[in-house]
């Protein structure tokens, strides 16, 4: 596929270019059908085009299409921070601001941070992946392509080994580390807040150790320091919960959110403690489509779908099938290797063989699985982490069809 007027520094996983799309399934414009497990890189948890979020965006734009909420508010706004105060299962009081991305809403978090606490440092984690713009970059626990080429970053940034039942760090380990940083790097007492992924996403699907969870809130209260979650691509229901907190019984001081917030439209937002949120000076957070009126429609409608119960029953439904199928597949290909994740936030692990590289047999998975008719993500440091995102309310008959198309690309992998 030849992209001649877009830049090339775009990296594009499939070649093709997709005309239309209903819930998980797509087509191209050769009229191609594809079973869709990227759902947009987690945006479309409800799916594509979810037809009363269709209809609340049509009557939106027939109404009001734009305002600039910081010069004259709209009842959109006004009413997506009213839902999220109840969506989000924090036992606070909470304020928020809406933002266009999740990178943005990253970038925003930082500037409140900074404003609340008179600090600078920030304590981040190995792996994770907070946005691609400037001060985000910095926090992203990889170099290759997100900070290549681009000298010094803003901000002063720690990173922390990541505990998680996934991979072979532990809690313990990550706390002596924190320690280590304190006393060596930067002392308590500066560092104004950590940030940290329940689910790691880029990073491969993994959970975040409970246990360390617990100990990184005591530690942020005994310090001052603020905890800040990024949900842009673990909330909205991928885990069978609201947000992925919820796994390792503790509460952020904020948290952030994004991607399948308003189902395909652009909006993510920022959630916080009053007394963090309010504290830029008046006129200090804004933006010209932040909370644009059209994605305010998508998200209360999202919002009004994603019931605890439903999503509950939507993950159930995913885990039992993508761990019955994870089964079967490592017990026939060598190159399949755990199962990483929570919920029906899923990652497989493709390891190395005496053929291939853990990355390269994932690299011809998605060629051949493409092929097959299924749309597929890698992620992890090596990219050899397959990460699924099917939608949420795929029909069962199709999530079965799409794991099929799975295990036959899979079968034609060079051992």
């Amino acid at each position: 596929m030849e992209l001649p007027h877009i830049s090339a520094s775009l990296g594009v996983v499939h070649p093709i270019c997709i005309a239309r799309g209903s819930n998980a399934e797509v087509w191209d414009e050769a009229g191609k059908r594809y079973i869709d497990f990227i759902g947009g890189i987690g945006v479309l948890n409800l799916g594509h085009c979810h037809p009363a979020v269709v209809e609340a965006v049509k009557g939106q734009v027939e109404t009001l299409m734009h305002s600039a909420f910081n010069a004259v508010p709209h009842r959109g706004y006004l009413d997506v921070a009213e839902a999220l105060s109840r969506f989000v299962p924090l036992s606070f009081d909470v304020t928020c601001m809406l933002t266009n991305s999740g990178a943005e809403a990253m970038e925003n978090a930082l500037k409140v941070v900074r404003a609340a606490t008179g600090r600078q440092a920030v304590l981040a984690f190995d792996d994770a992946f907070h946005g691609r713009t400037l001060a985000a970059l910095n926090l992203n626990g990889k170099v290759k392509p997100y900070k290549s080429r681009l000298g010094a970053l803003p901000g002063s940034v720690y990173h922390l080994p990541f505990p998680s039942p996934d991979n072979d760090i532990s809690a313990e380990h990550a706390l002596a580390a924190i320690e280590r940083v304190f006393e060596v790097e930067v002392p308590a007492d500066e560092v104004a807040c950590v940030v940290v992924e329940p689910i790691q996403g880029e990073g491969g699907f993994r959970l975040l150790c409970p246990h360390f969870a617990k100990a990184l809130r005591a530690l942020c209260d005994e310090h001052g320091i603020v905890l800040i979650c990024d949900e842009i691509q673990s909330g909205f229901g991928r885990t069978g919960k609201r947000f992925g907190f919820s796994h390792l019984g503790i509460e952020p001081d904020m948290l952030l959110m994004g991607k399948s917030m308003a189902a395909g439209l652009p909006l993510a937002a920022l959630v916080g403690r009053a007394e963090l949120m309010g504290a830029p000076p008046k006129g200090g957070l804004g933006g010209t489509y932040s909370g644009n009126p059209a994605a305010c429609a998508a998200a209360l409608t999202v919002m009004e779908l994603m019931g605890e119960a439903q999503l509950a029953a939507w993950g159930s439904a995913q885990e039992t099938a993508i761990v019955a199928a994870h089964e079967q597949w490592q017990a026939r290909f060598p190159m399949v290797g755990a199962l990483t994740g929570v919920g029906a936030m899923r990652g497989i692990v493709f390891e190395d063989t005496a053929s291939a590289t853990g990355a390269e047999h994932l690299a011809a998975l998605l060629s051949a699985a493409r092929e097959e008719g299924a749309l597929l993500m890698p992620s992890g440091r090596r990219r050899n982490v397959l990460r699924l995102l099917p939608p949420l309310t795929m029909e069962p008959e199709v999530l079965v069809e799409g794991l099929g198309k799975i295990e036959r690309a899979l079968a034609t992998l060079t051992v």
